[in-house]
């Protein structure tokens, strides 16, 4: 009694997953660029850790936030393409989210 191995199942599995990870991070930079572009440059304030993470101090985020500010107001855009750019950052974001939930459907789903 041996063991069969389907290769070509394999292969097909390997490359979907590949290529389904490719398509989510390069969706989701691209919408973080256009994120930028927009000039709505994301800004995460760090989260309260004990002893395990060294946290920003209130100086440094408010530095940040004001090259943020002022990073956002000499973006050469008019005001049409920032909202054109606004719109492409939440389409590839939202391309993300369906892949996830399409991935996630597949999963539990099957075929």
């Amino acid at each position: 009694m041996g063991i069969e191995i389907n290769w070509l199942a394999f292969v097909q599995v390997f490359a979907a997953a590949l290529l389904g990870a490719v398509a989510i991070v390069t969706f989701y930079a691209l919408g973080l660029r256009m994120l930028v572009r927009a000039g709505r440059i994301p800004l995460v304030t760090p989260a309260e850790f004990t002893d395990a993470i060294t946290v920003i101090s209130e100086k440094e985020l408010k530095r940040a936030a004001k090259q943020a500010a002022k990073a956002a107001k000499k973006s050469p855009l008019t005001d049409g393409q920032k909202g054109l750019a606004l719109v492409a950052a939440y389409a590839c974001f939202a391309v993300c989210g369906l892949a996830v939930v399409g991935g996630i459907t597949l999963i539990v789903v099957g075929h």
